[in-house]
């Protein structure tokens, strides 16, 4: 194992130092109606993410999951919105680990369709995808903050980039940590963060590595065969579990006291147990009331001031460049 974490910190590496984010000190929080531009802008993508979230809530986890997938690919700049083209023939959407478990589209597109109705070519679908998730964890777990906004929208979207820059369900801490460091995030964000995986889905193939041919020694052993029911080896269909059993659609600290009894899912849930520094983060979030809300919203924010690499615009629709 040691052998093998050793040569995926050497592959990142080059990736780090060359797409490292650049920090940005544009945004604002209220954007819109400081610059008096769309002071609804908001509000109205508010109202189209509860109208959708109050009927799927899984698409609330999706909205989280895709402000993080953007973010941590070229910056915040919706990316990961843009369709196949002649401009990227291989977009980030297209990607493994977007591809197709990615959600929430349709969410992005509804907000933008209803922005652009009241002010048109103003809000950028980069502060839609930021207030969007924003939304969403409140709605999942009324956890609230302020998010800057101000962002412009990317012309490039280059899926060979994703799986360079996103942490896997199969790394260790050392991975993971330098993958944040490489935006400017800490290891409190590492942790907050990962608070995420207390809503949501998981395909079995995630983590079914965990489960064959011996299940894994850093699993809880009745888990694993509780895992092995929900997930066949060999399964001609790749099933979807639930990340967190206990409360599947609440963004809360269960996720913590999950990973301190050995039911997380993935690998790198449970690599954050094998730092005391991260150890014991996650045991301060499972035990203190309000903590794990206060730093999700914190990091949320830190995360959402990962700038975007290269020229912006303001797209006219999400799915595509401005020609």
């Amino acid at each position: 194992m040691g052998a093998r974490n050793t040569f995926q910190v050497l592959v990142f590496l080059p990736f780090i130092l060359l797409f490292g984010a650049m920090s940005t000190t544009s945004l604002e929080v209220g954007y819109y109606k400081c610059k008096q531009t769309c002071p609804q802008a908001e509000d109205i993508v508010k109202g189209v993410v509860f109208k959708h979230v109050s009927k799927e809530p899984g698409l609330g986890a999706g909205l989280i999951r895709m402000f993080f997938h953007d973010c941590f690919v070229r910056g915040c700049d919706a990316s990961v919105l843009l369709n196949k083209s002649e401009l990227n023939p291989n977009p980030e959407k297209l990607a493994v680990p977007n591809n197709p478990s990615l959600r929430g589209f349709e969410v992005i597109d509804d907000a933008k369709s209803a922005v652009e109705q009241v002010c048109p070519g103003v809000v950028s679908c980069a502060d839609i995808i930021a207030f969007a998730a924003r939304d969403a964890a409140f709605i999942l777990g009324q956890i609230s903050y302020e998010i800057p906004s101000g962002r412009l929208d990317g012309r490039v979207s280059n899926g060979d980039e994703v799986l360079k820059a996103l942490p896997a369900p199969f790394h260790n801490l050392t991975v993971v940590k330098a993958l944040f460091a490489a935006q400017g995030l800490s290891t409190d964000d590492v942790v907050a963060l990962s608070g995420a995986h207390s809503i949501g889905r998981s395909h079995c193939s995630s983590f079914t590595n965990r489960l064959y041919p011996t299940i894994d020694t850093t699993m809880d052993e009745g888990f694993g065969y509780f895992l092995r029911g929900q997930c066949p080896q060999n399964a001609m269909v790749d099933g979807v579990v639930p990340q967190d059993f206990i409360t599947p659609n609440k963004l809360d600290k269960q996720y913590y006291q999950n990973v301190a009894d050995l039911k997380g899912l993935f690998f790198s849930d449970w690599s954050l147990l094998t730092s005391s520094e991260t150890a014991s983060l996650l045991n301060d979030f499972r035990t203190t009331p309000g903590l794990f809300e206060a730093k999700f919203a914190e990091s949320m924010v830190n995360m959402g001031n990962i700038a975007g690499l290269g020229q912006g615009e303001i797209r006219r629709i999400c799915s595509a460049v401005n020609y």
